[in-house]
């Protein structure tokens, strides 16, 4: 009798992919190239995926680093990741229609940070040094904030009064490593102020706790996510944390090599909140083609939160709709006459 073999299943997470914010904020360069017409230039990547940023390069968005590369009196759209004060002032000195695509999420992080240090707190941001999210945030309050980057930035910590300090983070973090880092602080600072909810956003939360629920169950876990987002790089570490023998990021399912599912019965799916799902299903074709076929998705989340498009926008996209249907007016006035 031959042997049977082994069953090859692929546990699909979610929540995965899209958040609302990013899925805002793409449609905010789509609608305005589709409103102005192209060039719509963008700093930063709007979002962190390659897929989502040589799209919007087709049709006509340029990606810029700072504001001084656009020309005066263009459009600029202010990424997800959010900005600094002194980005605005630059866009208004060099006379930039801005539309800022910052999430909201993000834009509370900096109301926090604004708050707490008109009431003259130290605030102890927890991020990624060089992250666009932390650069946004900290210029809101450079005299009072100091990055806490991990666990073992802790130790670096100094305050002016132990009775008034405060805690913010980047909203895409791990969630574990997070609050590893504040029950550290705690342990220095034991009057640490926490922000009045949560900083670490709802859909970085879903894909990292489903992630958790599936990963002891698989051999691998591949994450669909740029290098450079941070939410993608976390889903990865938190898959290998909660008991996946290994984990691996890419952007596209022809970076995948076949030797990491060689010996694998079960393999482990998600992507990152900046991801567009038709990247997912193409890494299930990969996998079907190698006899992955059984698919089940674990779902341990439902996310409905829409939000709507930057209010520059909105107003330019009712304006533009008003003259159209005055236009079409007036044309079928003139054939009726």
């Amino acid at each position: 009798m031959t042997e049977a073999k082994p069953r090859k299943r692929v546990l699909l997470a979610k929540p995965r992919g899209y958040c609302a914010g990013v899925d805002r904020a793409v449609l905010t360069v789509e609608e305005a190239l589709a409103l102005y017409g192209p060039p719509i230039y963008v700093r930063k990547e709007i979002v962190h995926n390659r897929h989502v940023v040589t799209t919007l390069q087709a049709k006509g968005a340029v990606f810029v680093e700072e504001n001084d590369q656009v020309p005066e009196g263009s459009i600029v759209v202010f990424s997800a990741h959010g900005v600094a004060p002194e980005v605005y002032e630059q866009a208004k000195r060099r006379h930039l229609k801005a539309i800022d695509a910052t999430c909201p999420l993000v834009t509370k992080v900096h109301q926090e940070a604004r708050r707490f240090a008109a009431e003259d707190y130290d605030i102890l941001l927890i991020g990624h040094e060089g992250h666009e999210e932390v650069v946004g945030t900290a210029g809101e309050a450079p005299e009072h904030i100091q990055l806490v980057d991990g666990p073992d930035g802790v130790d670096r910590v100094t305050v002016r009064d132990p009775a008034k300090v405060v805690w913010l983070s980047q909203t895409t973090l791990s969630v574990d490593e997070t609050m590893e880092t504040v029950d550290r602080l705690r342990t220095r600072l034991p009057l640490l102020v926490s922000p009045p909810s949560d900083d670490i956003c709802y859909a970085t939360q879903n894909r990292q706790e489903v992630v958790k629920e599936i990963a002891a169950e698989c051999d691998v876990v591949i994450v669909v996510g740029s290098q450079n987002s941070s939410n993608s790089q976390r889903l990865r570490e938190v898959a290998v944390d909660a008991g996946a023998r290994a984990g691996y990021l890419v952007d596209f399912a022809s970076e995948i090599d076949d030797r990491w599912v060689a010996d694998a019965s079960t393999v482990g799916l998600t992507s990152g909140a900046s991801v567009p799902d038709e990247l997912v299903m193409e890494v299930l074709d990969w996998l079907a083609a190698r006899g992955f076929t059984d698919v089940a998705e674990v779902t341990t989340a439902q996310e409905k939160l829409t939000i709507s498009l930057p209010q520059e926008l909105k107003r330019d996209m009712r304006t533009a709709a008003a003259a159209r249907a005055s236009e079409a007016a007036a044309l079928a006035a003139g054939a009726a006459s």
